[in-house]
Parts: C-alpha cells; structure tokens; sequence
C-alpha cells in the first residue's frame, strides 16, 4: 500500500475514532491539573499518570519523571526513522479564579453547539490539553493503520508550564542525550486570526523587572515637605516617561543591538495577510495604532522590541483625597525582545537607566522576573516547507508564516540546551479565552488538528 492510500486510511481512521478521541479529552480534561496551586499537586500528578497510561497503551516507552516540582512525562518509539522528532505539550493548566464567571464548573467538560459551531468547553480545552492530544490521536491512528507507531519519536510533556517552567531548564540539561532530536515540535500556539493554518517562526523574547524607589522613611505631609523633599513616584515616573522618545524607540543604550529587519519573504508572506490594526484594536476597545514610527502593525507586534509598564504602585489611591509625598514608589516592566537581543543586556542597561534619574538621597532595588531571548527559526529546513504544504491540504488554503508577540520560553530552551530549533504549530484561535473563564476548543480544530499532524507526520517520514 503506497503512502497516499495509507494517509487516507488514517484520516478516516481518525474522522471514525472522534467521537472516541473526544472521549478521551474529557476525561483527561476533568483533572484539575493546576500547577501553580500546591492544593493541586496529586492533580497533576494524576494527569502525568493519565498521560503515561495511555502513551504506554499505544505502544510507547514512557517514564514519568520525579522533579522538585512536578513530573515529566517522557515517551519513545522505536528508533528507525528519517529522521528523529520531539513533540512538546504541556498537561498543566491555569486556576480558574473568577469561578462565578464560569457558566458551568471549569473540571466538568462539555460538548455544545455555539453560533460559532461545536466546542468543548473547560479549563485546559484549549491551552494545551486539546492540542496536546492532537499529537496523541494521530499516532493512535497511524499506529491502527501501519500496525506499529512511527519510528525515532521523542515526547515531553511538563506539567510547569502554566507555573513558570522552573524545572524544565534542569531537567533539559540533565537528560539532553536522551531528548536531542533533528526538530522539536511545539503544540502550543495558534491559527491566524482570519482562521488559516499557519507555523509560527519567530517568537520574541522577555524581559520582567521590578523596581522598588525609596525615599524618606515615612510618609509625609505634602504641605510641609512638599517641594523640598523627593517624592518617588515623580521620580520613577520621570524615569519611565524617559524610556521612548516621541518616534516611540526605546531610549536605553544598547537596546537595538542584535534587532534585524525583517526578511524579505517574510515581509511579502505578512503583507499578504492583510491584517486590518484597526479591526484588531477595535475588539479591545481601541482604534488607533501607536509604536515606533516607520513600521507595520504586524513587525509592531512580531518583529520589533518593546518596553511597557505593566504595574505602577505608590502613595495613597483609596477613596476621598490624602496629601501624601509616599516614602515609596514601584512599578513592574517587562521588554518585548527581538533578534540577538541579550536579556541581561537589556536588564543592565534597564537598571541603569533608572540609577540615573535617582537624587542622592533616594535608593532603588531591583527585583528579576525572568528573561529568556528571542527565538527565530531557519525556515530552510525542507520540514517547514513540507509542514506548510500539509497544513493547506488539511485546511483548503495556504498556511501561513506567521510571528508571534508574545513569548514560549521553551522554543529558545530548546535551541540553547539541545542545540535544535522548533516548529510551533497549533489550532487554537483568538476567541478560545485561554487563561479565561469558559475556555474552549472546537471540535474542528481538534479533529483537523490530529488530520495535520498525521499528514504532517506522513509528509516528514
């Protein structure tokens, strides 16, 4: 049997297994796998077990992983392919506080029509347990129609990534000979906004700093010292204000090395997605882009660096009035970063800044919230091309090179520590309210999603 017939065999493997699959989701959705609260640790515990469960029902090799926090779930098949993958998820998911803005309990999934089509609606539908059994139903189909899964697969499955990751770098490192591969695969991203297929390429990277002004040792009255003592909120207010100028460029020295241009075919691949920044800021509210002169909305957002305030705090903001001068002042900034940018560069040259703004008699402190580079993949490598060409037979339209503005840490992990890029392909979209109450998934994207990781996977075999 020649692989176009075999591929067809899987997708109708696939389209008779939903209702099966979809099965399988809600009940790996109904583990309350919330990492960051210590309350639901043998959640995710189970949801590692679950995973592991089922990875060795298929066939697999597995091996959850004991962590400081909590467990990996690692998965191999047998060695022989043309080349070897590794598939990355995350089992974990967010809390799900506001609770009353939930129509149903966020841990009891269901299955309903919308104006907007079928959805499965729970904590985790979307990000990333749906998309993560993407990966899993096609392989249980391939396995069906070949008889055996296909050769030199990698899985990793961490159970911190809604909690920060702060086992995932250790754990890399301690098991990279056993993890490195030809090209990691990443489930964790999206369709384009117009609802096409699309690879995301380049992600920026980030930078999160806290600062902290101290002033007088108390509070004080602004009549008495008004004028003649510092106040911290005018400064770390001036220090702010001072960090664009009005072309709005970052100020801080240093801060555009390693930025490059974008390449020309991307430029012609974004242009030709004719994305409207007036229709994007009008679904917030908004309507009139702002950022650095002399760019597109979409190298705004992909591929050039920011610097925003995310956080300011200081002084007396309750009701009625107070005439205070606050003893203290804080904000929290986070750096967008592009290119080579180096985020300990860019943390320095941040810190810097700020020292120069400060009277003599005022002190600050820094506290670090993470900083992980840019990531930028070499699209020459045939996979994209083939990925590509799958994605829009599975979708009837061309798939997309796309950007991405915010930041998936693990990408860059990945090519530091195992010295292998990544090809970020997902089936979310805008609307799912990942990290919301009432989040969800369609049906379609996950029944096409398995579709195009099988033909994905037939394509690269």
């Amino acid at each position: 049997m020649g692989d176009d017939a075999r591929l067809q065999d899987i997708l109708t493997h696939l389209d008779q297994g939903l209702e099966a699959g979809l099965d399988r989701l809600v009940r790996f959705l109904r583990i309350p796998s919330i990492s960051t609260d210590p309350a639901h640790a043998g959640d995710v515990r189970a949801a590692a077990d679950w995973l592991a469960t089922d990875l060795r029902d298929l066939g697999f090799e597995v091996t959850v992983h004991d962590t400081p926090g909590h467990p990996m779930v690692t998965a191999r098949s047998q060695p022989g392919g043309a080349r070897s993958l590794l598939f990355y998820g995350h089992y974990d998911v967010q809390p799900v506080d506001p609770l009353d803005l939930w129509d149903r309990p966020p841990f009891d999934p269901i299955i309903e029509e919308t104006p907007q089509g079928c959805v499965i609606r729970a904590r985790g539908a979307s990000d990333d347990k749906g998309q993560l059994m993407t990966f899993v139903e096609a392989f249980r189909a391939w396995k069906a129609v070949h008889g055996t899964l296909p050769s030199d697969l990698i899985l990793l499955f961490e159970g911190e990534e809604e909690s920060g990751s702060p086992s995932l770098r250790p754990f890399l490192r301690a098991h990279a000979e056993e993890l490195r591969a030809s090209l990691a695969v990443i489930c964790d991203t999206g369709r384009h906004a117009d609802g096409r297929p699309a690879i995301t390429t380049q992600l920026r990277g980030l930078v999160g700093q806290e600062v902290v002004i101290d002033a007088a040792d108390r509070d004080l009255h602004s009549g008495s010292f008004g004028g003649l003592a510092a106040n911290p909120i005018m400064v770390l207010a001036q220090a702010l204000a001072a960090l664009k100028d009005d072309q709005g460029r970052v100020t801080l020295p240093g801060f555009y090395d390693g930025v490059e241009d974008l390449a020309p075919e991307l430029a012609r691949d974004w242009q030709a997605l004719g994305f409207d920044a007036t229709e994007f800021l009008g679904r917030v509210g908004l309507s009139t882009p702002i950022g650095e002169a002399g760019r597109t909305p979409l190298e705004m957002m992909w591929n050039r660096p920011t610097a925003e305030i995310n956080g300011i705090a200081g002084g007396y903001a309750g009701d009625g009035f107070k005439t205070v001068l606050p003893a203290q002042a804080r904000a929290k900034v986070s750096f967008r970063l592009t290119g080579t940018q180096d985020p300990e560069a860019i943390r320095a040259a941040f810190q810097d800044h700020v020292r120069r703004f400060l009277p003599s008699d005022c002190r600050a402190s820094f506290h670090d919230h993470g900083a992980s580079p840019a990531s930028v993949m070499d699209i020459s490598d045939p996979a994209f091309g083939l990925a590509k060409e799958a994605l829009g037979q599975e979708w009837g339209q061309d798939a997309a090179y796309i950007g991405a503005g915010g930041s998936i840490p693990i990408a860059g992990d990945f090519k530091q520590i195992l010295g292998m890029d990544s090809m970020l392909v997902g089936f979310a979209r805008d609307d799912d309210r990942i990290h919301s109450p009432n989040e969800k998934y369609d049906v379609e994207s996950y029944a096409k999603g398995a579709r195009s990781w099988a033909r994905i996977l037939t394509a690269l075999r």
